[in-house]
């Protein structure tokens, strides 16, 4: 079973969060940001993961410290999920139009931790929500996932769009990077290891 549970409580953010990387996309979120919410549901959905979150934060400050703190919490949830990492396939690609949108996404399960986001938002907003937040949540993931994630805004002009397409395509990518390739019996890197 590649499952994980990861709990955080400070004095900021109280999340849980439950990741099943072998499901069939089904989600229950909660995160008091709707529109972070929308994105975590492309999550599960795009990525065939079962995912659970549920976050209480200081949202009357802002959203930053609960959308960031779920970051943290999502990478934990991956690197737990995938254990060893006998037999994934490691590397993920996955280019997604999203009408005058085009998102790109490539990562590497390596256990080196890395960001290179790419996206220009016309918009300080989507709704309510701060859209520099995104580029603060893949980071927060990458870093404690060690998962090295490339993200680019290839087209674009609509912010939800671009939030959107960039979500999807990690989404997407990172369902093919964990998939078990029935072939490799082992950890697939010539150092028979995957960390730093």
């Amino acid at each position: 079973m590649r499952t994980a549970e990861i709990e955080r409580n400070t004095n900021e953010t109280q999340i849980r969060v439950e990741l099943d990387l072998d499901g069939d996309g089904s989600s229950e979120i909660a995160t008091g940001v709707g529109f972070f919410d929308h994105m975590l549901t492309h999550l599960a959905r795009h990525g065939l993961f079962n995912l659970k979150v549920q976050a209480r934060g200081d949202l009357y400050i802002d959203d930053h410290h609960t959308v960031e703190d779920v970051g943290i919490c999502l990478g934990k949830a991956f690197l737990q999920a995938l254990g060893d990492m006998k037999g994934i396939t490691r590397y993920g690609h996955a280019v997604v139009p999203m009408d005058e949108t085009l998102a790109e996404a490539a990562l590497d399960i390596s256990g080196r931790p890395f960001l290179h986001f790419e996206a220009a938002f016309q918009a300080d907003k989507i709704g309510q929500f701060d859209t520099e937040l995104v580029e603060e949540f893949f980071r927060a993931f990458a870093v404690n996932s060690r998962i090295t994630l490339h993200l680019v805004q290839r087209h674009g002009c609509n912010a939800h769009h671009i939030a959107e397409g960039l979500f999807k395509a990690w989404a997407r990518a990172l369902r093919q990077a964990v998939t078990l390739d029935p072939r490799v019996k082992e950890v697939p890197s010539t150092k028979g290891m995957l960390e730093v």
